[in-house]
């Protein structure tokens, strides 16, 4: 009997209750408590500190989530594979959301809105797609439907990785090259996930190379951005606005100037929510894989990728 334990804050009754169902006869699922016998494999999400101590015989953890940084940052075993949800429904959502954001300021709907407030009917001339080049920053699972749907509607889209491969948008690769691709983006999406290479990526010098007017989408980490200096983009004008779903920390503080900022639109990190039914599929496919002896993807690298 192949013993799988599920560790999340909430409703890890319900996970294992559905696991249970998707992985049938051969598997015990339970949810993870404290003192409770080691597993095989687990479902993580947020564990105490305790659940590393505890299940000292993992073959593998599946992540509850795209992101991991949180994960990585407990110091979790390091001979465990830790494999992350990839889309999972998720890139549905975030194309929703960018695609929200850009059209906002493309059709001028925010100034419409300001124009409301002040009883203005002041009709605007129409843009054109060419003039939006929308650079995403990582292109990974999210970040393809993110680019399907933003090409759908005609506007022009590249994308800056970390190493060279193929992809059916222009790519711009490594550190080298991030300064000419952020020239190029007037609308910069972030994607990349959080980790000590890119904590603060987004700081002035960065920012100062998008040109002037361009506007900032964070679906990420708000642990990529120097806060600071996007308030002084924003402030200074250099930056016509940002669409921020994410913040450091979060939530953000009541006095935090996010919240009120005039040219900021700032969500509760609700982009691109995990979708249980799609996430236990995808986890069930993947645990029997890898008891079939077969590789998945999605094994979180030393590099938090």
């Amino acid at each position: 009997m192949i013993q799988l334990t599920v560790c999340k804050p909430g409703d890890a009754a319900l996970w294992a209750h559905e696991l249970q169902a998707q992985l049938g006869a051969g598997f015990e699922v339970s949810a993870w408590e404290s003192g409770a016998p080691p597993a095989d494999y687990a479902v993580v999400w947020k564990p105490t500190p305790a659940f590393f101590s505890q299940q000292t015989q993992l073959k593998a953890m599946f992540a509850a989530g795209a992101g991991v940084d949180g994960l990585l940052a407990l110091q979790p075993p390091a001979h465990i594979p830790l494999i992350r949800l990839e889309d999972a429904g998720m890139g549905v959502q975030m194309a929703e959301y960018v695609l929200h954001a850009l059209l906002r300021w493309y059709r001028h709907f925010d100034r419409y809105t300001a124009q409301a407030a002040e009883a203005q009917w002041n009709p605007l001339s129409p843009e054109r797609k060419s003039d939006w080049p929308v650079g995403l920053l990582g292109y990974g699972a999210l970040g393809h439907p993110v680019a399907q749907a933003l090409r759908a509607l005609g506007f022009p889209v590249h994308a800056w990785v970390r190493r060279a491969r193929t992809a059916d948008v222009p790519l711009s690769v490594g550190s080298e090259q991030l300064p000419e691709f952020l020239a190029r983006s007037r609308v910069l999406v972030a994607l990349i996930p959080l980790t000590p290479e890119t904590a603060g990526l987004l700081n002035a010098e960065r920012l100062g190379q998008l040109p002037r007017g361009a506007y900032l989408i964070n679906v990420a980490r708000g642990g990529l951005v120097d806060e600071p200096a996007l308030l002084a983009a924003l402030d200074s004008g250099h930056l016509a606005g940002a669409a921020l779903d994410v913040c450091s920390p979060e939530p953000a503080p009541e006095q935090h100037p996010f919240w009120h900022h005039p040219k900021i639109a700032l969500t509760p990190h609700v982009a691109a929510a995990t979708l249980r039914e799609e996430s236990i599929q995808q986890i069930a496919a993947k645990l029997q894989a890898l008891l079939r002896g077969e590789a998945v993807s999605g094994v979180v690298g030393t590099g938090g990728y």
